[in-house]
Formats: structure tokens, C-alpha cells, sequence
């Protein structure tokens, strides 16, 4: 399974900024629409495009390991 770490990223670039990143600022920033990244951020196993991904890499300077990571299932069963 693949989780996105969308969530983390907003808060780590947020501490960096001493600052609140919103989902409204990515998306104004990356032309992703708000809904696809609230899925992103909290749907378990939402699925997505690599013209997306690359658009997060970009905005918060992070290669593909830094947006997505990979789960086994027993990982997830946990």
C-alpha cells in the first residue's frame, strides 16, 4: 500500500516557515485542485497521477520518497 506523508510535509514546511501551510496554498501554488489533495492528505489508499506527484516533489523540494513511502500489508494490519 502506498501512504502519502502530505500531512507531515505541510507541517514540517510549516515549522521551517514559522508559519501555518494550507492545502488552499499548495494548490493555488501547484494548480492541483484542493479536493484532490484533501483526498490525498486523508483517504486511505487514494489512488493519484505521477503529474501530481511531481508537483508535490517540486513545491516542497522532495524527492518521490519524501511524498509517498510504501507499506507492505503487514505493516498496515499493524
Amino acid at each position: 500500500m502506498i501512504r502519502f506523508r502530505l500531512k507531515e510535509l505541510l507541517a514540517e514546511k510549516g515549522f521551517r516557515e514559522d508559519r501555518r501551510v494550507t492545502l488552499d496554498e499548495v494548490s493555488k501554488e501547484t494548480g492541483i485542485h484542493r479536493t484532490t489533495l484533501s483526498k490525498i492528505a486523508n483517504q486511505r489508499g487514494y489512488k493519484t497521477n505521477t503529474e501530481i506527484l511531481d508537483k508535490l516533489c517540486a513545491y516542497f523540494d522532495v524527492p518521490l520518497e519524501g511524498v509517498a513511502e510504501y507499506l507492505d500489508e503487514e505493516e498496515v494490519k499493524g
